[in-house]
């Protein structure tokens, strides 16, 4: 090990060349390895929060979202049966009241490109979110980082750990084009993503649990009910998400209720969006969303789960997808992930940590990581899970908090405000997601007495099912994020 580094950075998805960013504008040494720098044609990470956002901001890196045709995103068109409702993303007086923008370094800005208009973003009273093709958005991330003096970036394979005598990682080894590599580091962080080598080295059993998976293909020249939304459709089908990631494409994710992939081979995939999804599209999109579907280029795409485990091993950070996995319906990835990679920067910062290889010291600031990423966390994780059991929907109890769900955000006020605050990550306060879960479920509760009329015998058996199914959909991941 000739060269040595004060952090190697396994992994440049979104959250790698963040956190190297950061610590390098610190003035750390830092190594940040990579399998493949080209650019990835990936269907995760195009739909970006407000608080992820933010984050950017924080980071010094928000210039990243310009100049990729990417699209701003206003709040959600949400579709049930033939209802349908529009919500906006929070007020900016209550993001800079709960959740303001507190940049790490030199604030950078902003500007305005082909489709971004940053005079409507400033004007604009609510914050908000933008799409974006994700090689595209990954590839100005890894620009930016790999422009600091202070980073060397490496195209290999990062195979092992190497660890002396008490188990402290202290480098790593892996495979390049022209032979094997060593290097040492003070600190490694692993954000190698979904299909983390390394996660296991926190608890054998840390490995993620797939519930479902999303169909995906592009949509051209799409003519969307509400423009500049997320748009999610409900029905008897499982729930389908539309966003604009450039200014002619449109991305559709249709969720598939399985625990296995479905086969495109045996036309399973066209036949489930031909005789399942397209007859509850919108009138506008049908003939996009028919051509789009005709054309049979999906993508497939495991919906992953894992709560994140305590940072316990000396020399070893796992962040991102590595540390932690949620269902992608919410859009919430890339906000965790790049709120980590602002909360661990603050907290590693030479001011308060000169040395990174104080072990000690270190393990001390992981612990407060580990409890001050549990707010957000919490919230984006276990609102994921929810919102995709009731919007699946698949049983009767589900179907009515289904319905309760959306009645209830038909009644405005804070009904739609707190659970919009609570999904762009604006509103980071789990025992508010809380509060707002268990009013659905009573309300879903009173609305099926309300139309069972005389059969109100039933009604009371339904609501007790009701009930029980939001305790058991809900309390556990809640419980679980907030005490693991």
């Amino acid at each position: 090990m000739t060269e040595e580094y004060d952090v190697i950075v396994i992994g440049a998805g979104v959250v790698g060349p963040c956190i190297a960013t950061a610590l390098a504008r610190q003035g750390r040494s830092v190594l940040i390895i990579e399998r493949d720098w080209s650019r990835p044609d990936r269907i995760v990470g195009e739909l970006m929060q407000p608080a992820g956002i933010k984050a950017l901001k924080e980071l010094g890196m928000i210039n990243a979202i310009n100049d990729i045709n990417a699209v701003d995103c206003t709040g959600y068109f949400i579709q049930y049966y033939k209802d349908q409702i529009t919500i906006g993303y929070p007020y900016k007086d209550v993001a800079q009241v709960t959740n303001p923008v507190k940049p790490l370094g030199k604030e950078y800005k902003l500007r305005s490109d082909s489709s971004i208009n940053v005079d409507e973003w400033d004007k604009d009273e609510r914050v908000r979110g933008a799409a974006f093709h994700h090689g595209d958005f990954l590839q100005n991330l890894r620009s930016i980082c790999k422009a600091e003096p202070n980073v060397t970036a490496v195209e290999g394979t990062v195979t092992k750990l190497v660890r002396e005598f008490n188990n402290t990682v202290v480098g790593v080894s892996g495979k390049q084009k022209d032979g094997n590599f060593q290097y040492r580091g003070k600190l490694i962080i692993s954000c190698d993503g979904i299909y983390s080598k390394f996660r296991t080295e926190l608890g054998r059993d840390n490995v993620p649990v797939i519930g479902s998976y999303f169909v995906g293909f592009y949509m051209e020249d799409a003519k969307l009910p509400a423009p500049g939304k997320g748009h999610v459709l409900l029905g008897d089908h499982a729930p389908v998400l539309i966003y604009q990631v450039s200014p002619t494409e449109t991305r559709v994710l249709c969720a598939f209720r399985s625990n296995r992939p479905p086969s495109a081979a045996k036309d399973e995939i066209y036949s489930y969006l031909k005789n399942d999804v397209l007859p509850a599209i919108p009138k506008e999109l049908y003939p996009a969303f028919e051509k789009g579907m005709e054309n049979r280029k999906y993508r497939v795409m495991p919906n992953q789960f894992l709560s994140a485990k305590k940072n316990n091993q000396r020399g070893l950070i796992c962040i991102g997808d590595s540390l932690n996995m949620r269902h992608p319906l919410t859009g919430g990835g890339m906000t965790v992930g790049l709120n980590d990679a602002v909360l661990l920067a603050r907290l590693l910062d030479p001011k308060s940590v000169e040395d990174l290889d104080d072990y000690d010291l270190v393990q001390e600031k992981l612990t407060v990581f580990h409890r001050k990423r549990k707010n957000l966390d919490a919230v984006i994780n276990t609102l994921s899970i929810a919102l995709y059991s009731l919007f699946a929907a698949d049983r009767k109890p589900l179907q009515i908090l289904q319905r309760g769900c959306f009645k209830y955000f038909q009644r405005g006020g804070d009904c739609v405000d707190g659970p919009i605050g609570l999904l762009s990550g604006v509103l980071p306060f789990p025992m508010l997601l809380f509060n707002h879960f268990f009013s659905v479920a009573f309300y879903s509760i009173y609305l099926n007495f309300i139309d069972r009329g005389i059969m109100f015998p039933l009604a009371i058996w339904e609501g007790a099912e009701v009930l029980y199914t939001a305790v058991t959909i809900f309390t556990p991941y809640l419980w679980k994020e907030l005490v693991q």
